[in-house]
């Protein structure tokens, strides 16, 4: 069933579990992972990142074919628009059809990103779409001009979640977007999460979960983070899945990264503790 976050969040913040949300990046991928879940009898949030739109997947053809099998699906199934840079995409991606839409504003200041957020706020609620922000900023490995992460400090989280009335708030404690450099794991803060946990009670999301350690995702998901983002790891799964298999033929090649990809999901359900 196509749902928005805001139950399922709740849900999982209240059982002290987390939901993975995997990025997709094409309509295949769209269609293995809401199988999977519903295999699995688990909710997903089906992500849907600004950055690809265009190599591989439109946001038309994301909504059309997420919305198709999300309906059809008998868990529950969030169509998220990830890191969305502006208005506009996600007055799109509302527009079509996604259920939840992540702003990210966070490289503006407090006050630009609050405005941001609350201008999204306002069009996705009346709408009866979830709305994700992110307040400090979770560095990306992928970019050399983009390696500063800015943490989040339980005040501004607070004071974020309520001037903007975000639905859920993505928070830096030390992870970071990609491959970590020497495939080293994070030293995460668990002091700052427990922090920011008593200091609002929006639900917490964790960005760049890729490689940070199925300790640290565990501890994380039990001590106040409702969703998780993982997107490196399921597509390194797949090409190593691809690399393993004897895959002569288009249907061969398919298999083998469509099981590179569930096998990395499925292992991050029960890392993360996700329950129905």
């Amino acid at each position: 069933m196509l749902v928005n976050s805001k139950i399922l969040l709740k849900k999982a913040q209240e059982g002290h579990y987390a939901i993975p949300s995997a990025n997709v990046i094409d309509m295949e991928s769209i269609k293995n992972q809401i199988q999977l879940a519903e295999k699995l009898g688990l909710p997903l949030i089906a992500a849907v990142a600004e950055s690809h739109l265009g190599s591989s997947i439109s946001l038309e053809d994301a909504a059309l074919v997420g919305r198709k099998y999300a309906a059809e699906a008998s868990v529950p199934v969030v169509l998220h628009l990830d890191h969305g840079q502006s208005f506009e995409t996600c007055k799109r991606a509302i527009d079509l059809g996604f259920t939840s839409v992540m702003i990210d504003a966070s490289m503006k200041s407090f006050e630009e990103n609050v405005e941001t957020t609350r201008k999204v706020v306002e069009y996705a609620h009346a709408r009866g779409v979830t709305v994700e922000a992110e307040i400090g900023h979770v560095a990306s490995n992928f970019d050399e001009n983009d390696q500063e992460a800015l943490y989040t400090t339980a005040e501004e989280a607070s004071a974020f979640a309520e001037q903007s009335g975000c639905d859920s708030l993505a928070i830096s404690i030390g992870t970071a977007h990609g491959v970590y450099k020497a495939k080293a794991i994070p030293e995460i803060s668990f002091d700052s999460l427990a922090e920011i946990r008593q200091a609002t009670s929006v639900p917490l999301v964790l960005h760049g979960g890729s490689g940070s350690g199925d300790d640290n995702l565990s501890r994380c998901a039990k001590e106040g983070i409702c969703k998780i983002n993982i997107y490196t790891d399921i597509y390194l799964a797949a090409m190593k899945s691809l690399e393993e298999a004897d895959a002569s033929d288009y249907f061969k090649v398919r298999a083998a990264l469509q099981k590179g990809m569930n096998d990395c999901l499925g292992h991050y359900y029960r890392v993360f503790g996700t329950r129905a």
